[in-house]
């Protein structure tokens, strides 16, 4: 395959994503500012420059995966940024959480200056982004998310087109205020359930199969020693971290605010997060509010 795509923003999830794409046969440069990561990519086939802008301006597709709105806002807008570096005719795809109004923001600085860009950031967790399972929420043009699949196939499997720009961002802060919600709900049932002297495992082997179902529950169980491969059962290691979590869930509170909705639970579960966070919870794993409900008696 011969296009050439830089991908900046090598973290627990920008890092497989980037890996897979390599794998795929394209010509990958990464970038970011902790060098084990980029060198990791290298490691895998991957490569890398100095200048990440002088890479950005002989690149066909970019692709970001930051932190915050206010990372890509200056990545993409700043005097030397991408929009200013990159080559007539790139795709632009930022796979990062962020504000809607951010990506429309951004998103019209590029088409101003004649790109396509599409906001699409993903669910499914480290896993998914390791097996290329991903679930992609897009906003942008038609146009744009057709001319992306190559890439995002290689990415993930559920490729879904939200609408125009910062479409895809509104979808991933419901669904992830969603998520908070349900790991705080289902950390508390088998906490309820230990503390009545049941087995954890076979309690969300039962509830999996009932009407308490959910993805927590059943691929990101939040107690340790029921499923090998969540973070749980690694110390709460890797995964998605609770800061990540609580900024999401800020982004769903302010949106929230703008749009004068509603959303009294997923305020709670935003302020248990924040005191999950103090408590020096902020790098674990989402999962590990399962360890500030307390402990079975």
């Amino acid at each position: 395959m011969s296009a050439n795509i830089v991908f900046i923003g090598l973290g627990n999830m920008g890092l497989p994503m980037a890996q897979n794409l390599v794998r795929a046969g394209f010509s990958v440069s990464g970038h970011d500012l902790v060098k084990a990561s980029v060198d990791k990519l290298v490691a895998s086939g991957g490569k890398t420059e100095a200048d990440s802008m002088a890479a950005v301006a002989k690149a066909d597709v970019v692709i970001t995966m930051l932190p915050a709105s206010r990372h890509v806002e200056s990545l993409y807008l700043g005097e030397a940024g991408v929009l200013a570096s990159a080559k007539p005719g790139a795709l632009l795809i930022d796979c990062s959480t962020i504000a809607p109004e951010a990506a429309r923001k951004v998103a019209a600085a590029a088409g101003a200056r004649g790109f396509e860009m599409l906001d699409a950031p993903v669910s499914g967790g480290t896993n998914g982004a390791t097996a290329g399972t991903l679930t992609f929420m897009v906003g942008g043009s038609r146009q744009a998310f057709e001319a992306a699949q190559p890439y995002l196939q290689k990415m993930g499997k559920a490729i879904y087109h939200a609408g125009d720009s910062g479409s895809g961002q509104t979808v991933k802060v419901c669904n992830n205020m969603l998520l908070g919600i349900l790991m705080i709900g289902t950390s508390e049932a088998i906490r309820l359930g230990m503390a009545n002297g049941m087995d954890p495992k076979v309690l969300s082997e039962i509830m999996s199969k009932s009407s308490g179902r959910n993805w927590a529950l059943e691929v990101y169980n939040p107690c340790p020693g029921v499923m090998e491969t969540a973070p749980a059962s690694k110390d709460y290691a890797g995964g998605f971290g609770v800061d990540l979590m609580l900024k999401d869930l800020g982004l769903a509170v302010e949106n929230a605010l703008a749009t004068n909705c509603a959303i009294p639970l997923g305020s709670t579960a935003r302020n248990l997060y924040d005191i999950h966070s103090m408590n020096g919870a902020g790098k674990l794993d989402f999962s590990s509010i399962f360890n500030m409900l307390g402990k079975a008696k």
